[in-house]
């Protein structure tokens, strides 16, 4: 909270009666004992009515540290006045749980001119003094006008001696740094030019070294190249035609296996085959032996009537025979003009039919009563 408080018309020490107005911040302390003093006195009132409180009890101080002091000591040192007014305040605020953070004196006046008086005597004392202290520092300065051109040519003169010398002594110097920089020049030049020969020489050592390396690098490149395009080669040429011939070698194999394992089964097919054709066979020629055995019977029995049959079986067979070879021929052309010739020839034929079947079996067809009338009837 900011207050303001006022005493206007308060005598001091000398009997002068002031008017002086302050400044006061203050604030409701935190601490806990405090805070429930402040609680204590002040709770249930209003914002202003704790303002008039704090500052009724500020302006209590205020008017009786005003009768202690004297006029100069509270206008020339307000400070410490508004220090004092501070300090004495400051207990009984805080038994109410109020502290004063800061308080300054704003205004210190007075109806009787007595401020206006004390600035007026003042003045004429510093305006007195300070005619005074013109009047000396003119006499001074004139005094010292004169000691200082006294000063300045003997000064001028020194200067313009050491001048002299100092201006000598640079073209002594001048004429010796001319001489040792011209030393210091060629010496550079000369250093520069070998330094310069010496730098060349590296840089060509360098250059040469560069070479160097880069020849050993070429090389290492082109053996890094040799093995890669050996590699590339065993991988694009080699490794196919090993796995190439792998391949075709375990094919072989494969293929090797597979026709001996077929032989084996063939081997053993042709083996079942062959004893079940044996036993077929075998069987056939039990069953044939005992039909030729059964025939053999009946020939004995029958006699030249069964031969007769057994002829007459044959005969078809025979036939087919002969005449397997004209089964290729589409075609049989007789050239004869005389057809009594053919006919004879096929009477012929007939003639030669018994011979035939008798060189071949043994058994004489002009015997049978029928063929034996048609061969009779051809001749």
């Amino acid at each position: 909270m900011t207050l303001q408080p006022r005493c206007e018309d308060v005598e001091t020490a000398e009997g002068v009666a002031l008017t002086v107005t302050g400044v006061a911040q203050v604030k409701i302390m935190t601490e806990k004992e405090l805070l429930a003093v402040a609680c204590e006195q002040f709770l249930g009132k209003s914002v202003q009515d704790i303002k008039n409180v704090v500052l009724q009890t500020l302006e209590g101080h205020l008017r009786s540290i005003l009768g202690t002091l004297t006029v100069e000591q509270i206008y020339q040192d307000r400070d410490q006045f508004a220090k004092l007014v501070r300090e004495v305040a400051a207990p009984d605020v805080g038994r109410m749980g109020i502290e004063i953070l800061s308080f300054t004196i704003k205004d210190v006046y007075d109806k009787v001119d007595y401020l206006s008086s004390l600035g007026k005597t003042q003045t004429a004392v510093v305006q007195r003094d300070a005619d005074i202290g013109v009047a000396e520092a003119e006499r001074d300065a004139g005094i010292r006008e004169a000691e200082c051109k006294k000063e300045m040519l003997d000064v001028k003169f020194m200067a313009d001696t050491k001048i002299a010398d100092s201006k000598r002594a640079f073209e002594l110097q001048k004429s010796a740094f001319s001489e040792e920089v011209n030393i210091k020049t060629a010496e550079a030049q000369l250093a520069y030019e070998l330094q310069g020969a010496r730098e060349q020489q590296k840089i060509r050592q360098e250059e040469i070294e560069i070479e160097v390396v880069q020849r050993k690098k070429q090389i290492a490149v082109e053996a890094q190249e040799i093995l890669r395009t050996d590699k590339e080669l065993i991988a694009t040429v080699r490794c196919p035609a090993e796995a190439e011939a792998h391949r075709i070698q375990q094919i072989a194999e494969g293929e090797k296996v597979k026709q001996v394992l077929l032989a084996q089964a063939e081997a053993e097919k042709i083996r079942r085959i062959g004893e079940a054709e044996a036993a077929v066979i075998e069987a056939m020629g039990k069953a044939e032996a005992e039909r030729m055995k059964l025939r053999a019977e009946a020939y004995q029995k029958y006699g030249d009537a069964a031969k007769m049959a057994l002829v007459l079986e044959a005969l078809p067979q025979i036939a087919a025979k002969i005449s397997a070879p004209l089964t290729k021929v589409d075609e049989i052309v007789v050239l004869s003009g005389d057809n009594s010739k053919v006919t004879s020839e096929v009477n012929r034929l007939l003639a030669e039919l018994p011979a035939s079947v008798h060189a071949l079996t043994g058994v004489d067809l002009s015997k049978i009563p029928l063929i034996k009338k048609a061969t009779g009837a051809q001749v």
